[in-house]
């Protein structure tokens, strides 16, 4: 079996892979300071019971993923593993200005759309940031937009307004909100979803094509009833990713 690490600056996202299939998922918090112990001891615990003999890791937190490279050592220590970095074989050619700084789970999204999906396409991933990701019909990184993540807007606003606090991440029972919290969550909502909206939609007019427009992340499925672009919702685009790349590697 195959396990998946995508670590992110707010969640690391957990697969196991019994070939093609995803069979179990977890997304528990990203600890920059959590050391290799730490986290050899909660994987083991995660995966008891699972006989991995692959892992397939990216990762957006330099200090996180030194720590991971360790723990692999003490934990699965000779078994396949693939950490992906600048130099990795993605078959995802990355056509921007300077390609190392294209993010590793971007590349990942990249690769998984194509080959879920075809291409053109557009993967909206919902996260720490908002990263819209531009894939070409031969499965090439176009680049893309980032935005702030809607959590961060939140924080944003809650730490900077005397008045106004974080509230429940749901949409509101009308977009005039009645209350502070109502118009907290509308603000937060539609305002990411015309964000979305009209960011895909430029993005379209560059393209001059019909892009098939994928949402994923953790915070995908608050967005994707809302909007008018997003078409398909696979929320371990990333996971997918990484087990094609372990493939192309090993």
């Amino acid at each position: 079996m195959l396990l998946a690490i995508d670590i992110g600056n707010t969640n690391t996202v957990l697969g196991v892979f019994d070939n093609d299939e995803l069979i179990d998922s977890w997304r528990i918090r990203t600890d920059p300071h959590a050391t290799a112990d730490e986290l050899s001891l909660l994987f083991r615990g995660l995966l008891r019971g699972y006989n991995v003999n692959g892992v397939s890791v990216c990762s957006t937190v330099p200090a996180a993923l030194r720590e991971i490279r360790r723990m692999l050592v003490r934990t699965f220590d000779g078994i396949p593993a693939v950490v992906v970095e600048p130099g990795t074989r993605t078959g995802v050619p990355i056509l921007i200005d300077n390609p190392k700084e294209a993010g590793a789970d971007r590349i990942m999204n990249t690769l998984a759309a194509h080959h879920l999906y075809g291409g053109p396409a557009i993967v909206v991933d919902f996260g720490t940031s908002t990263n819209l990701d531009v894939v070409s019909s031969r499965g090439e990184f176009l680049g893309g937009a980032l935005a702030p993540g809607i959590e961060i807007a939140l924080d944003a606003l809650a730490s900077r307004a005397a008045q106004l606090r974080k509230v429940e991440l749901t949409p509101p029972r009308s977009v005039i909100g009645k209350s502070t919290v109502e118009a907290l969550q509308s603000g937060m909502i539609y305002g990411v979803v015309g964000q979305v909206d009209g960011l895909v939609r430029r993005i379209i007019n560059e393209l001059d094509t019909a892009p098939v427009v994928i949402a994923t992340g953790g915070l995908a499925s608050l967005i994707i009833a809302e909007s008018e672009t997003l078409a398909y919702h696979e929320p371990h685009l990333t996971l997918i990713g990484l087990r094609l790349v372990f493939t192309k590697n090993t």
